[in-house]
């Protein structure tokens, strides 16, 4: 083992980032338009000399965090308990978040990112071996339509030209014109497919019914997160009219996977790293799902670069993640103007697990020479 290894954590730096989303692609859904992103960068220094970083992906609108409030936990409340500990074990430093900070998972996230991708390159393997190994190497993948028929057409047009062949479709607003907008998606991709639907909880019971007996007949892959996030029955109803549900919204901490594995409330699990708290934990909460017999998938809340980089690592170390439900590592399509030196390996159907150290991934000089 590197010697390296017995290092501690000697600094923590942040840079905020505002990806520019492409305007062909601006996701719109039930919970809201992305058309703007405010991400932290952190990176950990060691007193080896090794550096890690990772991404602070969260947004007010779905975790009540972003770069400000970010920066200011880990200014605050987690480098004061982090600077001066042994790296490793890295599970000991994220306990450490845990006393320091409550919820922020996915500034936690973006933290504990950055400490496995010091641990991964101080021993020179990847963060998936790290991680408990690669059990693969290419990740299927998927991106979102969403709008009128007009924008439909437009951002499959273009997602077409980037190489996207599978897709899901942003409903949840009205379940009469979603069925309409659902139709005109399924002609447009063509019968053969892959397009599932996403309603980030926008649907009441009885419109998710009508919804999915609209939509039926055009054959969706399945229903991601079709009701309220705490309506675990209404799921478990939904999941019994044959089409596969998908668990988003429901499903951020390990005690939310245990409540919808009770329920019997989804066929699919969608995990990211930042709802998780941290790469290590999005591959435990998959390796409990497949433990049960469901499928699980990277969501995602329009990661960037070093948050797409972690979303492949886990993706890679991930037991029972599906081959057959594609999932969203999507960052380095989303944003016109990426913050990889060298982007991700992906031709639109497959991304693919780097060969080098940790995340695998390094930042553009000019975004690195602005930490703090």
């Amino acid at each position: 083992m590197n010697k390296s290894i017995n290092a501690t954590i000697t600094k923590i730096e942040t840079v905020a980032v505002n990806p520019v989303v492409h305007p062909s692609l601006v996701v719109q859904g039930a919970s809201g338009t992305h058309d703007k992103s405010n991400f932290l960068i952190v990176r950990v220094t060691t007193s080896a000399g090794v550096t890690g970083i990772g991404e602070v992906s969260g947004t007010l609108g779905w975790s009540g965090e972003d770069s400000g409030t970010a920066e200011h936990a880990i200014r605050h409340a987690i480098a004061p308990k982090l600077i001066g500990q042994p790296l490793a074990p890295v599970e000991g430093l994220q306990a450490l978040m845990e006393i320091a900070l409550a919820a922020s998972p996915f500034t936690k996230a973006g933290v504990a990112t950055a400490l496995w991708d010091a641990y991964a390159r101080t021993l020179d393997i990847s963060m998936a071996e790290a991680l408990g190994g690669a059990i693969r190497k290419t990740i299927p993948i998927k991106f979102s339509l969403s709008g009128n028929k007009d924008r439909i057409k437009q951002v499959y047009e273009t997602a077409t030209k980037m190489g996207f062949h599978a897709f899901k479709l942003k409903i949840g607003k009205d379940p009469v014109d979603d069925g309409d907008r659902f139709a005109y998606a399924r002609k447009l991709v063509g019968e053969h497919t892959f397009l599932g639907t996403d309603a980030n909880t926008g649907y009441r019971r009885s419109e998710a019914r009508l919804a999915v007996e609209l939509m039926r007949p055009y054959k969706p892959a399945f229903l991601e997160q079709p009701v309220a996030a705490g309506d675990l029955q209404g799921m478990h109803e939904l999941k019994e009219l044959g089409i596969p549900v998908v668990a988003d919204e429901s499903v951020f901490r390990l005690e939310d996977l245990v409540a919808v594995l009770r329920a019997d409330a989804a066929d699919v699990m969608s995990i990211y790293v930042g709802k998780s708290g941290g790469p290590n934990k999005a591959v435990q909460m998959g390796r409990i799902a497949d433990a049960f017999g469901l499928d699980s998938v990277i969501g995602s809340n329009g990661e960037s670069g070093v948050g797409a980089a972690a979303q492949l690592q886990v993706a890679a170390a991930m037991p029972g993640l599906s081959m057959r439900f594609p999932s969203d590592i999507i960052g380095e399509y989303y944003y016109s103007d990426g913050i990889l030196e060298t982007p991700l390996d992906s031709d639109g159907k497959v991304v693919r697990l780097p060969d080098a150290p940790g995340l695998g991934v390094a930042l553009k000089p000019e975004i690195s020479a602005n930490f703090k």
